[in-house]
């Protein structure tokens, strides 16, 4: 059965990255981000407790500290 994607025998993740950052500078996608949103109304995330009733378990902070 075909899922619609072709299959690839060798990837290289280091090249993939290149490919993918050499796009974001030739098309200038950072920028135009920026400019797109030059006059919009201001943003911003917040990380809330990772449970609605209590203080976070230890699990928790470790698997933040460990895998940022």
């Amino acid at each position: 059965m075909s899922n619609g994607f072709p299959e690839t025998k060798t990837l290289s993740l280091p090249d993939l990255e290149r490919d993918v950052l050499r796009w974001w500078d030739d098309e200038r996608i950072f920028e135009r981000c920026v400019a797109e949103r030059e006059h919009a109304p201001g943003f911003s995330f917040y990380e809330g407790p990772p449970t609605a009733n209590g203080r976070p378990g230890i699990h928790h902070v470790l698997s933040r500290t460990i895998t940022d």
